[in-house]
């Protein structure tokens, strides 16, 4: 046979082939662009954006004693129960100021003095008028007697016939006129002495005095300002020289929820802490709860005693406050409890809840709560020892939800 000898023909290109092929391509471009986009949604829906970063912490058990165990905690300020600011009971110019912050006084000691100058002329002028008064009295009394005597004689004259019944009635007038007067004399002596009496307690008055032993904490005026015991005078005017705090009358007041004072009683253990000590444990009880809740921020006034005063306790110092759990000595003395972070804890629609840690998932988990201690609390049922709790992560957090732990 003889080979075929090329020639143009064979060098004609086959558009039938070509043509199918071009009719598979479109497929091809739609799938796999259906697969870069499930694939980028798949990215987006499980990806790092949707993942929550959160922080665990671990339930643990822990065994307490019942001192350790509180049902309330709450803040407040420690106050004074006797506190004055000392003023005048009259208004003055101040001429002396003997009282510092922070010096110790004792009833009646001497704060500061007023301008008594006025005073002292009233009181002089009025002394000098009892003196006139009691010159005055004697002088009646003198005359009494010489017209006592002048009606005695007349009687006698009278019984004689010497003299007519005129004349007797003439003296026995005077006698009585000048015990009238004698009478009124008296009471102008006694109305001067009064008036006297009313002067010095005003002399008094322009001495200032401390009302109890304690510690005086401010002084708000200095000599030569005026001082009176009203708002007068603008800014010219003080209402008060000395702030005085008895300092043996220091006790603890703190708010409490009113939905949370069932757990108050009177007589019941509490441990204070102060802000500047936040390591001295103070311990103290509960005088009384207050009778009376505020309706604006729904809670309720609890007055507390320190078991033993220090100086390092001060007035309107920010104090922490625990009231301890109130069990019998003999009972549950020690015991095994299970302990979570507060910060765990959270509140939807009126039930407590935890997040627990199930893998990369958040699991919710309602739980039942005992005592607060520090800033633990009791669980009492929904968790065991061990699981990983949430402590801080997203509020929208929900069941379900894939997360991740960070340090």
């Amino acid at each position: 046979m003889t080979a075929s000898t090329p020639s143009l023909d064979d060098l004609r290109i086959d558009r039938a082939n070509d043509r199918d092929g071009a009719r598979g391509w479109p497929w091809v471009i739609v799938v796999g662009l259906l697969l870069v986009l499930g694939g980028a949604g798949w990215w987006w829906w499980t990806g790092p954006a949707q993942v929550a970063k959160v922080r665990t912490a671990t339930a643990r058990e822990v065994t307490l004693s019942a001192a350790d165990t509180t049902v309330l905690n709450a803040s407040g300020y420690v106050t004074a129960r006797r506190r004055a600011t000392v003023s005048s009971k009259v208004t003055g110019k101040l001429v002396e100021v003997l009282v510092e912050e922070g010096m110790a006084v004792r009833k009646g000691q001497v704060l500061a003095r007023l301008d008594d100058a006025t005073v002292r002329s009233q009181l002089a002028l009025a002394e000098a008028r009892l003196v006139a008064t009691h010159r005055g009295f004697a002088e009646q009394e003198v005359r009494l007697r010489e017209a006592e005597l002048t009606l005695g004689r007349t009687r006698r004259l009278v019984e004689e016939g010497v003299v007519g019944a005129a004349d007797l009635d003439g003296a026995e007038a005077e006698v009585d006129s000048l015990e009238a007067r004698i009478a009124l004399a008296r009471q102008q002596v006694v109305v001067a002495e009064r008036e006297i009496d009313v002067l010095r307690t005003q002399l008094d008055d322009m001495v200032i005095r401390a009302p109890f032993d304690g510690v005086a904490i401010s002084k708000d005026a200095e000599a030569g300002e005026m001082i009176s015991p009203l708002s007068a005078g603008g800014g010219f005017t003080r209402t008060g020289v000395s702030t005085i705090v008895d300092m043996g009358s220091l006790e603890i007041e703190v708010d409490v929820n009113e939905s949370y004072i069932n757990r108050v009683q009177d007589d019941q253990r509490v441990v204070a802490t102060l802000d500047a000590y936040p390591d001295w444990d103070i311990p103290a009880a509960v005088i009384t709860t207050v009778p009376a809740a505020d309706r604006q921020r729904a809670t309720v006034l609890v007055r507390i005693r320190f078991d033993e005063l220090d100086p390092r306790i001060l007035p309107d110092m920010g104090i922490k406050v625990a009231f301890l759990e109130d069990q019998q000595p003999q009972t549950r003395t020690r015991e095994t409890r299970l302990l979570v972070p507060a910060a765990a804890v959270r509140n939807q629609d009126g039930q407590d809840i935890v997040y627990v840690i199930r893998g990369d998932l958040a699991e919710r988990r309602a739980v039942r709560l005992g005592p607060v201690v520090g800033d633990q609390v009791e669980v009492i049922a929904g968790l065991t020892a061990g699981e990983q709790l949430i402590v801080d992560g997203p509020a929208d957090l929900a069941d379900g939800a894939r997360v991740v732990v960070v340090e």
